[in-house]
């Protein structure tokens, strides 16, 4: 995101809006339009909302890339993670009295030539290979302790690959993430 960090006061309004946004969402089933004149919330960038129940996932929905303001994509993947993550039965009333935010403002994707780039805490992986692909977020690594080729054999499994689906015939990206929780702030 053009190496621009997002200000304190930028990450709390962004998960206010992904907050705000659920809520309303799973309750009246409208979307508010909103109007926005920080900077920082009208950039485009890719970014991906993670939901989390009693510290377990429970939605996590993104996009690498955005034709609109930060801040409409944010209240986007906050929809699909708490209504349209295949993992999950889409969020309801009840649901909406426990649950914390976590927002991954992403860089553009790049591709490596080699594993050896690959830097375990700094970067994402999204693999490709044929019709299959699969992402895992940078903290995901950092949470479950995993080194390099464990992380690169989970984001084959994500992808429905075989674990070991990396060493041949696959394109491999890296990014990195301003990660950003309401445990945060």
């Amino acid at each position: 995101m053009n190496n621009s960090k997002l200000s304190a006061a930028e990450k709390k309004a962004l998960l206010k809006i992904a907050r705000d946004t659920i809520n309303e969402f799973i309750t009246d089933g409208k979307i508010s339009r909103l109007e926005i004149s920080d900077k920082g919330l009208l950039t485009q960038a890719g970014c991906f909302v993670s939901i989390k129940a009693k510290g377990t996932l429970r939605g996590c929905i993104g996009n690498f890339i955005s034709d609109k303001p930060l801040f409409q994509l944010v209240q986007e993947m906050a929809i699909s993670a708490a209504t349209r993550d295949p993992r999950f039965y889409p969020m309801k009333d009840e649901d909406l009295a426990d649950y914390d935010l976590e927002i991954s403002v992403l860089s553009p994707l790049q591709k490596i030539s080699s594993t050896e780039e690959i830097e375990v805490g700094k970067h994402g992986l999204y693999i490709e290979k044929n019709f299959s692909r699969g992402v895992l977020l940078p903290q995901v690594a950092v949470e479950f302790g995993w080194d390099r080729e464990t992380f690169l054999r989970q984001t084959c499994l994500k992808a429905g690959l075989k674990q070991e689906g990396w060493k041949e015939g696959t394109d491999i990206y890296i990014f990195s993430a301003e990660v950003f929780s309401e445990k945060d702030a």
